[in-house]
């Protein structure tokens, strides 16, 4: 039997590279504990206000077919959040509503590229990068950040791959796996690099609520000029532990959502009223379950780099953002890959590899905030067990 070219293109880029997770998952299901740290769930509820709010548009009866684009008041909140954001007037037609950033990175990136482009993606990147640029045609140029950067995106990188075949930069920021983040400045100047070299930006900013240490969140967006091509990709999945509601939204140039809209169309056709106007009620309330799980999650970061840092053979610096540590394990001998699986098989503590996060993460391994801090705790004092061990046998 035949089969489309597509999925040549994306064998390898998917469940794969979460084989040790799902290796945990498998030792859940016959009945072991695993000390699970290798996804970013918030082991916080959303707020009980936005629950509340999502049962009264059950009971209200909005489960009908919505717009394509979203409902109304849907577009309209995004819309203003980010013109509050940016101090700018941002229209609805620069909206589309989609179940979570992941939906809405493929719908950008359908728009932008297709084969015989290239799409340049700062390494260490989110695991499904890939496979949505494959899914497009177009080919992945890797910028690879390096460790002692502080895994920060230069300018000098992105001459050294830029080619005439460029047509979009991929910006994480904060970063999904490493954490960091781009100060305003950093981002200042690769906007001019894309501006010089009229180069979309997709911007994913889907942990931009979660900063430490004083850390300011930078957009290309904000900017007036790079708004003109940036594209933002984002969701409550993290600012509001709405992982499951699947609400995020694309929000860019209009032409760029008319454009957009029908391959959202074409994968969708409209999200679920009833998870939108509890998306509304999220962007339009504030929360004080919300600042306080970042605050707990910068006392965790803090506690978990520090404890990680201590032990042999690992080093690991706080975070800028984000809900995770990019743990260096290379003095131990191992590749990220083994490190993770053997620390799997031996204490029952799931993380992630850094080599799921491409080239640059290898050596590492990420290692998830979003757990109860009894569970960290245990899951600390495993680890140390392991490197230990580990590190002994060197």
């Amino acid at each position: 039997m035949r089969y489309a070219p597509i999925t040549e293109r994306m064998k390898g880029l998917g469940a794969e590279k979460w084989d040790v997770h799902y290796r945990a998952r498998a030792k859940v299901l016959a009945g072991e504990r695993v000390l699970q740290l290798s996804i970013g769930e918030p082991d916080w509820p959303a707020p009980a206000a936005v629950l509340e709010e999502t049962i009264r548009a059950l009971r209200a009866g909005r489960t009908t077919y919505s717009s394509g684009r979203g409902e109304e008041n849907m577009v309209e909140t995004i819309a203003a959040h980010y013109a509050q954001r940016t101090r700018r007037t941002v229209s609805p037609d620069s909206v589309i509503f989609m179940p979570g950033t992941q939906a809405a990175m493929c719908a950008v990136m359908m728009a932008l590229v297709s084969q015989g482009d290239e799409v340049i993606v700062p390494e260490p990147f989110y695991v499904t990068y890939d496979g949505i640029i494959a899914a497009t045609g177009a080919t992945q140029v890797p910028v690879l950040m390096k460790p002692e950067d502080g895994f920060h995106l230069t300018v000098e990188e992105l001459q050294a791959v830029v080619t005439e075949k460029s047509r979009v930069l991929v910006l994480n920021s904060p970063s999904n796996p490493t954490g960091a983040v781009l100060a305003a400045g950093e981002v200042a100047a690769i906007g001019r690099f894309c501006v010089e070299h009229d180069l979309w930006i997709v911007s994913d900013e889907v942990y931009s609520t979660l900063l430490y240490g004083g850390v300011m969140f930078a957009s290309p967006f904000d900017d007036p000029v790079l708004a003109q091509r940036t594209a933002v990709v984002s969701s409550l999945s993290k600012s509001h532990a709405m992982t499951g509601y699947r609400a995020g939204w694309i929000v860019g140039p209009e032409e760029l959502c008319t454009r957009a809209l029908p391959i959202a169309e074409a994968m969708l056709f409209g999200c679920q009223p009833f998870i939108q106007d509890a998306a509304v009620y999220a962007l339009t309330h504030e929360f004080a379950e919300c600042h306080e799980a970042y605050a707990h999650c910068e006392r965790r970061a803090q506690r978990m780099s520090s404890a990680l840092a201590a032990m042999p053979g690992v080093t690991c610096s706080m975070p800028e953002g984000g809900m995770f540590l990019f743990a260096d394990v290379r003095e131990t001998g191992l590749s990220g890959h083994d490190f993770a699986l053997r620390l799997l098989e031996e204490e029952n503590v799931s993380t992630m590899p850094g080599e799921s996060f491409g080239r640059a993460g290898a050596g590492h391994v990420r290692v998830s905030i979003t757990a109860p801090d009894d569970v960290i705790d245990e899951a600390l004092e495993r680890i140390a067990k392991f490197t230990q061990s580990v590190m002994a046998a060197v």
